[in-house]
């Protein structure tokens, strides 16, 4: 208990000094300890953080009836209580209930009829009379014949004359021959449909090539894994052009998404085995037909950036990465930020904390941002209409929420999980703020992660690229796949036809026609193998 002042007067001034010392040392001790409380309370934190990331579910999704447990107090305040002598009303939401029972088989498979008939004997009734088909009843099950695969032989004839014994002139050679077609694999088994048919699988199906060489050896197909990697790398070369064709739409368009992750290359010129290289992902275009463009770059530096986004003029969603905001600057687009970041932030301080109420408060606020956002977008309404009603519906909610930062920012501990996701938010806030600017621009960068998704999961089966032009490869095939799925198209058929048609193909007009918003599923299909149509 501290001393009045009048006490103090009646000690001798020894006796004070070494009170007043032992006070100091007190506050001392008692700051530290208040230090070392935080600092424990931190590292507590990512304790937790690592292990939720190390063994609970990768959904940010919050469990069904979890979003209200952390309600403001004066939500709950105004609640009456319903009359005892009335029924309670419960109103359910509207819902298609789905039909019970199995998912009926594509009808455009084709149906072969295996017919289960009783004998001629048992088609007589006990009176006499011979029994009549009243109906019938059916079950569909599905056939599959393995993989087969056939060899073309291409025959090139020879014609020569007997009478002259080859005495023709330049115009009219003796010896005449069909000229034989342009290949993307010259001198190559491979047809279009069987490079098509690997790259799916391994860019698709993420089945590595040394997987699929076992497969093929199961079928008495001999197809190394060399030549497979090989093929990919020619056909890869050969499409450049309709790759740069895919940057220039996307350079040219309103709005442009963009992430980064991480790839391990193999030989790189002066750089260890183990050091880390980048995958990013470029997604934009034109809205009604978006593009995915990948890039191998050994950095995560800015150079691929500013060499794609050069002359850029309209938005750039992204993450915080610095190299973004620094591009913004320097060429002059504008920089839409991401509340998916933002929110996950908050998520990891909810599921980490002791007390996560506060966490779950900040995600209380961006899931009104999402409702907004999914009830206007089932409206239909005109790209301004969109605009002007958006924002008009979500500025209230953002200042309402840029209070409760502020307010939080002054209580919070700044390297806490929380006041990292605080501190996070206000320093993006103007960046968050620019998606309401457009129609076609999203709260959040996910379709761009979502593009980047295909390319983690098939990275966890074959690891990493044996050569830096391996990876150059794996780009270009990627983002035709991706884009092919953007657009509606199957990859298969997509990689076949452009596979077909790019060794003639001699100037960006040509280029143009492979687009995949200049083609169809019937165009795809017309140039398939004939026993595969």
């Amino acid at each position: 208990m501290a001393l009045s002042e009048a006490a103090r007067q009646t000690l001798d001034p020894a006796t004070r000094s070494y009170i007043e010392e032992l006070e100091d040392g007190q506050q001392q001790w008692q700051q530290r300890y208040e230090i070392l409380e935080q600092r424990y309370d931190v590292l507590e934190e990512r304790h937790r953080l690592l292990l939720f990331k190390r063994f609970a579910r990768s959904s940010e999704q919050e469990p069904a009836g979890q979003q209200q447990l952390f309600a403001e107090a004066e939500e709950t305040a105004e609640v009456v209580e319903p009359d005892e002598t009335e029924s309670t009303k419960v109103t359910v939401p509207a819902h298609e209930r789905k039909k019970a029972g199995r998912k009926a088989i594509d009808p455009r498979h084709p149906r072969i009829e295996v017919l289960y008939d009783i004998d001629n004997e048992e088609k007589q009734c006990g009176c006499g009379d011979e029994l009549v088909r009243i109906g019938e009843e059916t079950r569909e099950i599905v056939q599959v014949i393995p993989e087969q695969m056939w060899v073309e032989r291409h025959v090139y004839p020879k014609y020569g004359c007997h009478s002259c014994e080859g005495s023709g002139d330049e115009d009219r050679p003796a010896v005449r021959i069909a000229p034989r077609e342009a290949t993307i694999l010259p001198r190559s088994i491979a047809s279009t449909a069987l490079v098509a048919f690997i790259l799916v699988n391994k860019f698709v199906d993420h089945l590595p090539f040394y997987r699929q060489e076992k497969r093929f050896a199961r079928i008495g197909i001999d197809i190394s894994r060399q030549d497979m990697s090989n093929w990919a790398i020619t056909v890869a070369r050969a499409i450049k052009p309709l790759i740069e064709r895919l940057v220039l739409m996307i350079r040219g368009g309103p709005f442009m998404q963009m992430d980064e992750t991480p790839l391990q290359v193999l030989n790189e010129p002066g750089r260890a085995n183990t050091t880390k290289s980048y995958m990013w992902i470029a997604r934009g275009g034109p809205p009604q037909a978006p593009i995915v463009v990948y890039h191998y770059s050994p950095t995560r530096g800015s150079d691929y950036p500013r060499s794609l986004l050069a002359d850029f003029e309209g938005y750039l969603q992204a993450d915080a990465y610095r190299v973004y905001r620094m591009l913004a600057e320097e060429i002059g687009f504008i920089l839409v930020g991401c509340w998916a970041h933002a929110r996950r932030k908050f998520h990891e301080a909810a599921q980490a904390s002791k007390k996560a109420g506060a966490a779950q408060e900040g995600m209380k606020h961006i899931r009104r941002l999402y409702e907004i956002e999914r009830k206007l977008r089932g409206e239909d309404l005109s790209p301004e209409e969109f605009v002007d009603k958006r924002r008009e519906k979500v500025l209230p909610v953002l200042d309402e929420f840029s209070a409760w930062l502020k307010k939080k920012e002054k209580t919070v501990v700044p390297s806490s999980l929380l006041g990292k996701a605080v501190s996070y938010t206000l320093n993006e806030w103007d960046t968050l703020s620019r998606y309401l600017d457009r129609a076609e621009i999203s709260p959040d960068n996910n379709a761009a992660e979502q593009s980047v998704r295909p390319f983690v999961v098939g990275r966890r089966n074959w690891l990493f690229s044996g050569a830096p032009r391996g990876a150059e490869a794996s780009c270009a095939i990627y983002s035709l796949i991706e884009t092919a799925k953007h657009n509606g198209l199957d990859p298969f058929a997509y990689l076949n036809y452009v596979f077909q048609k790019a060794p003639s193909i001699h100037d960006a007009e040509g280029w143009d026609e492979l687009l995949p918003n200049r083609l169809d599923e019937a165009t795809l299909t017309a140039a398939l193998p004939t026993a595969l149509k």
